[in-house]
């Protein structure tokens, strides 16, 4: 991987309408695109998609931009990969920040992908043709979010995510259940939840969820096996899981019995599909959770999917979910509830470089010796 630049650019998108939790209310989307060019003008593209605030991790965008310049670049700089892999395995001197390596690690899939002339789903062993679609609904009007599902239902999209806290749980989904009887519902409660609120959750038994994503801490695996055994719903973990041996760990201590994958939340793809293998070998099915990311991301995100444990459909959206105009093209588009899979090399899709330029707030190239 003879790299020539690094090039990062900061961009900010309106969503087409709030994503709202009891955590944080996004009106706007700003992010980092990485481009990386070989010296034969290839180039390949990653997202960091750590927010503004850290309302979902530790990290924010201006966190990310920080170690991105000042400390993974220049650690690129001076020690040389042949492989992706071995980014992963560079970085791990670096703890956490975790959004910030996979922004960078993912664009060095992409470079490689379209190195060799091949699609980065094949590159990762992906063997789906096409992934399922899910969508989640994040409001806190159940009139908004049954009125949502309605048209994501005539959108083809495949399962139901909604956000639910302590004052916005039963009652809330008890409508949506009555509503939709036989919908693939799943439920995120954002780590809202304690111990103490152990018959609340005893009772979302009775609404026949695919699973309750991340109810308690947001850093706990001990305590999630302590409700798992006291309640038949699933539990997803999500936030808990960084890296592979968190994985690992929860799976012996039976916290869960799914799990979502995030590849920013991980620190990459090499993270990812570790966590996922493993996952697969135990049984445990996966899926792929969003971020409110722009196109770049999604992409890779579908090229994820692909691998065979993703059993469940993942929060892999539309582009038009969230954005007029995606900074990707083609944009993502869902059909009859599936999105196909790209054939051609590396993520598959072109930069929107008008749109790119249109949303932009700052750029800063690197420079590798020659």
């Amino acid at each position: 991987m003879n790299i020539a630049e690094i090039e990062l650019y900061v961009i900010q998108m309106p969503l087409k309408s709030p994503f709202v939790t009891h955590l944080e209310a996004v009106n706007d989307r700003k992010g980092i695109i990485v481009k990386v060019t070989c010296k034969d003008g290839v180039s390949g593209f990653g997202e960091g998609v750590a927010f503004s605030t850290p309302w979902y991790t530790e990290e924010t965008v201006t966190t990310s931009l920080h170690m991105l310049k000042d400390i993974l670049i220049p650690l690129l700089q001076k020690h040389p990969i042949k492989h992706p892999e071995e980014a992963s395995k560079l970085f791990s001197s670096i703890r956490r920040n975790n959004m910030a390596k996979a922004a960078l690690e993912t664009a060095l899939w992409d470079l490689y992908a379209k190195s060799q002339t091949k699609p980065l789903s094949k590159i990762l062993n992906g063997t789906r043709p096409a992934i399922a679609s899910g969508v989640v609904v994040a409001t806190d009007s159940t009139v908004k979010a049954i009125q949502q599902i309605e048209q994501y239902l005539e959108q083809g999209y495949q399962r139901i995510k909604v956000k639910i806290n302590p004052n916005q749980d039963y009652a809330f989904l008890a409508e949506i259940r009555r509503h939709y009887p036989d919908l693939p519902i799943m439920a995120d409660a954002n780590s809202s939840y304690s111990l103490q609120d152990i018959d609340r959750l005893k009772a979302l038994d009775d609404l026949n969820l695919m699973m309750i994503e991340q109810p308690l801490a947001h850093d706990d695996i001990i305590e999630h096996a302590q409700l798992q055994k006291e309640i038949r719903t699933p539990i997803c973990l999500d936030e808990s899981i960084v890296t592979f041996e968190d994985a690992r760990k929860a799976i012996e201590f039976g916290s869960c019995k799914v799990i979502n994958i995030k590849v920013g939340r991980v620190g990459g793809l090499y993270e990812a599909k570790r966590i996922h293998d493993y996952c697969f070998e135990k049984g445990i099915p996966v899926w792929c959770g969003g971020m409110i990311e722009f196109g770049i991301s999604r992409v890779h995100n579908i090229a994820l999917a692909s691998l065979p444990g993703f059993s469940i459909p993942g929060d892999i959206s539309a582009s038009s979910r969230f954005w007029e105009e995606d900074i990707i093209t083609p944009e993502v588009t869902v059909e009859n509830g599936f999105i196909t899979v790209p054939e051609s090399p590396g993520i598959g899709y072109e930069i929107n470089e008008n749109r790119l330029q249109e949303v932009l707030l700052a750029k800063k190239t690197f420079t590798f010796p020659k």
